[in-house]
């Protein structure tokens, strides 16, 4: 078993011996489960030192890639940095170790960090009403969505089942909608990159249920006319829902309740400290204006007359969303976050992530070509590129990625959205240094200069990772990651040794 830790496995290695057992042995007989299912002989474990354990372990944990090496560009997914206070807090006994069927009394402490997150939250949003039930951002927007359509369905207007989306709209959106049971209505973007206000206006009707939009957009710039825009979709007895998946870039300083939002969803696992990616766990919050609050899913917490808190179900809601309350976990992290850093510190969050963005965008625009690019605008928390320039010489957004993992480097988010041709979507975030984003620029200035020079160093990407590059759509149809990577690995050293 090349690359594991079976190569180091020798007969007679030893690390630390037990004392010899001083107990009465366990009679096979009533061990659990029958005597023949028992196992007879050595379970097969390799034969290795404390040491060799120990290096094995350290090796493996560093051949994926992960904040703790370094930058994770990944645009509109917010990759940042998370304080660990914030996940020892979360861990704390009396809060990881708490069962969800507790009665109220015995779990006051968490109902009031929910109560004052949901608090926090409106504060943070504009919005009046939440529940911190959904447990991931897709989820909140299939809640959000489900608000909107029991308040037409309450208004006796069971006809309007179409929703607005703008081309640039994240992927879950149309998905979302479709489970809603909604029908997705597209919006072109404008020059600008923004919404066409006069596409929209033309599509607004007796139908229309609502808008779904995200501000900033998947482009990272801020809809200059939202006002205008949300007014066109209440004056045809709409409501504008916003995907608040970017809400890194307006923290302490623009709040979608006053833009003229009707209901948002928040991303606590991209903006309020839980770390984003690897399959979990979510939590994806819902706020929304009075009108919307009484379909909002229970139970809710809610603050009795002498103080102590409850969860009280809805008489009017959508019904639950989950199984239990919400990601509590996650919930924990996500007020500790608000918490430590407070307003100012919310706001310098948002400033910090609007710079960093606009530093690499400056020092990469030369090189690379940028859409929607309006002379005196900057983006917001990230941008877009394009690979056009590249592709024209032969290299393709997909391999300047891969070509970034031998710098060292995670790659940007590539081929979206899907109205940038070639699309590298670039989120440096709040946490990085100045250092760490001068070192991405410099490994995207040399790869353009791969590409003119020596464009097979960039096409042949990556060459120096422990698995170089995989056919991804062999990979997306085998599963079994594992034995693919190592047909493929058998499969070169057999050329090798072919070619030799």
């Amino acid at each position: 078993m090349k690359g594991t830790i079976f190569e180091h496995s020798r007969q007679g290695k030893r690390g630390p011996e037990l004392p010899a057992l001083d107990v009465p042995a366990v009679d096979p007989a009533s061990a659990l489960g029958p005597e023949a299912a028992l196992r007879k002989g050595p379970i097969g474990l390799p034969e290795v030192t404390e040491n060799e354990v120990m290096r094995h372990y350290v090796t493996v944990s560093v051949r994926n890639y992960h904040l703790e090496r370094g930058m994770y560009p990944l645009g509109s997914c917010t990759m940042k940095y998370n304080p660990k206070l914030h996940e020892t807090l979360a861990r704390l006994p009396g809060l990881c170790g708490l069962h969800p069927s507790l009665p109220d009394h015995a779990v006051q402490g968490t109902l009031e960090i929910m109560h004052r997150l949901g608090e926090a939250l409106c504060e943070i949003t504009g919005f009046e009403a939440v529940t911190l039930q959904p447990a991931a951002g897709a989820q909140g927007e299939l809640t959000g969505l489900l608000l909107i359509r029991s308040y037409h369905v309450e208004n006796g207007q069971d006809e309007r089942r179409e929703i607005l989306m703008p081309d640039s709209a994240h992927g879950t959106n149309p998905a979302s909608c479709a489970l809603a049971g909604m029908h997705v209505i597209n919006v072109g973007s404008n020059e600008r990159g923004e919404v066409d206000v006069e596409d929209l206006a033309s599509k607004v009707g007796p139908r229309t249920a609502g808008l779904m939009l995200t501000n900033p957009n998947t482009l990272g710039i801020f809809e200059s006319r939202i006002e205008e825009i949300a007014a066109v979709v209440h004056g045809a007895g709409g409501l504008v829902y916003m995907d608040g998946a970017n809400m890194n870039a307006l923290m302490g300083i623009a709040r979608p309740g006053d833009m003229g939002f009707d209901v948002c969803h928040l991303n606590l696992h991209k903006t309020f400290s839980t770390p984003h990616g690897g399959g979990g766990p979510g939590s994806g919050p819902v706020a929304c204006i009075p009108g919307l609050a009484p379909f909002l899913p229970g139970p809710c917490v809610r603050r009795r007359e002498d103080g102590s808190y409850e969860l009280a179900e809805r008489a009017t809601g959508i019904g639950r969303m989950l199984a239990w309350h919400g990601q509590i976990g996650v919930l924990y992290k996500a007020w500790a976050y608000i918490r430590s850093l407070g307003a100012e510190g919310l706001r310098e969050v948002s400033e910090n992530a609007v710079l960093n963005a606009n530093y690499l965008r400056a020092r990469l625009r030369e090189r690379f070509e940028l859409p929607y690019a309006v002379e005196g605008r900057h983006c917001m928390h990230e941008f877009v590129l394009s690979g056009d320039r590249q592709a024209a010489r032969g290299v393709k957004t997909l391999d300047m990625a891969k070509r970034l993992l031998d710098y060292g480097l995670h790659a940007p988010t590539v081929y979206f959205p899907l109205i940038v041709h070639e699309a590298l979507m670039v989120e440096p975030t709040e946490t990085e240094s100045l250092e760490s984003l001068d070192a991405f620029v410099e490994a995207m200035l040399s790869i353009a200069r791969e590409v003119d020079e020596e464009p097979g160093l960039v096409t042949d990407a990556p060459v120096n990772t422990p698995v170089l590059r995989l056919d991804e759509v062999r990979a997306a149809r085998d599963l079994d990651v594992v034995l693919t990577v190592e047909a493929e690995r058998l499969a070169r050293e057999e050329a090798g040794g072919e070619a030799g």
